[in-house]
């Protein structure tokens, strides 16, 4: 068990994140037109605020994901690093009469993810506050510190100008905070049922399907790709959902490889990793919804799985 690991668990620790997509949106018509854009009642937010939301392509696809930050002047959207340059031209795309401008700010900021049940400790080291309710943040200096979690525990990411990114590091090192690895965040998040674009997350997938109702509003109007949302939800009309299993084994599978029950294919993984906490493998992947209930036992090869209830896992910790 690695000191990041063991710190996530059971304090806190750090992960150097600045390479996270920063996306800035301006103009009188922003609001409007990323409320037109995705998922959530983006209309609805005041500065200090946020919600996390998908942006859907026509078929009602998931494009991309994102939390969307609230400001006096703009609108921040934190997202993958990978979806950055996508997200910037899928909204520079529906600009037509609009009074609003997207830019791709990465490159302005350098961003710290500090995670952990003591992580609130951390972020007051710094002389900064934390936000209680989730996605929203406080601002620090030039820059922000909002409640938004890369594990699906407690946790926040950091933003400031470039420039002070050394400074914040001696900063971390100086308070003895623990410094964690990217496979560190990645174990605890599919401990905890956490799903990222890019491996749980694609294309391939409607919004329903993954379980991420947080990122769905379902009384806030017409957005691109809303029939489809609204179909699937008046007519339950989805076949398989994400889950959170656990493998008997130390091997974590690859992504693809099938999940069995009754010798019937029951399911596709997305991402895995081997657990210290449990001593066996968890993963994450599309279940058929017959088989998707907390301790449906399903088999991987000749492995044995079982679907888990990671959220309240996680909680009990």
């Amino acid at each position: 068990m690695s000191a990041g690991y063991a710190a996530l668990r059971e304090s806190a620790a750090w992960l150097d994140v600045s390479g996270r997509g920063t996306l800035r949106v301006t103009g009188e018509d922003r609001a409007r037109l990323l409320h037109a854009l995705c998922t959530n009642h983006v209309q609805a937010l005041t500065p200090g605020s946020g919600c996390y939301a998908f942006f859907l392509n026509a078929q009602g696809r998931i494009l991309a994901d994102a939390t969307l930050l609230c400001r006096e002047e703009d609108f921040l959207l934190d997202t993958e690093t990978e979806l950055a340059a996508k997200l910037t031209s899928h909204i520079d795309s529906y600009i037509i009469a609009d009074d609003a401008a997207v830019e791709d700010v990465t490159a302005e900021w350098c961003c710290f993810a500090i995670e952990g049940p003591q992580a609130e400790g951390v972020i007051a080291s710094l002389g900064a506050a934390a936000s209680r309710e989730e996605n929203s943040y406080i601002g620090w200096g030039a820059g922000l510190v909002a409640r938004i979690s890369l594990t699906g525990g407690q946790g926040f990411l950091l933003r400031a100008p470039a420039k002070e990114r050394e400074t914040i590091v001696a900063s971390l090192a100086s308070q003895g905070a623990v410094a964690a690895t990217a496979e560190d965040f990645r174990i605890r998040r599919i401990e905890n049922g956490h799903p990222r674009y890019g491996e749980d997350i694609s294309e391939r997938y409607l919004a329903q399907e993954t379980g991420q109702l947080r990122a769905l509003h379902f009384s806030k109007g017409c957005y691109l790709g809303q029939e489809i949302v609204e179909r699937v939800r008046s007519r339950a009309q989805i076949h398989r959902v994400l889950a959170a299993v656990e493998i008997a084994t130390e091997a974590p599978p690859e992504a693809g490889e099938q999940l069995q029950r009754d010798g019937q294919k029951a399911g596709e993984i997305t991402s895995s990793a081997f657990s210290p906490d449990l001593g066996k493998v968890v993963a994450l992947a599309y279940v058929r919804i017959d088989a998707a209930a907390p301790g449906t036992e399903l088999t991987l090869g000749p492995a044995r799985a079982k679907i888990r209830d990671a959220r309240a896992a996680a909680l009990s910790r």
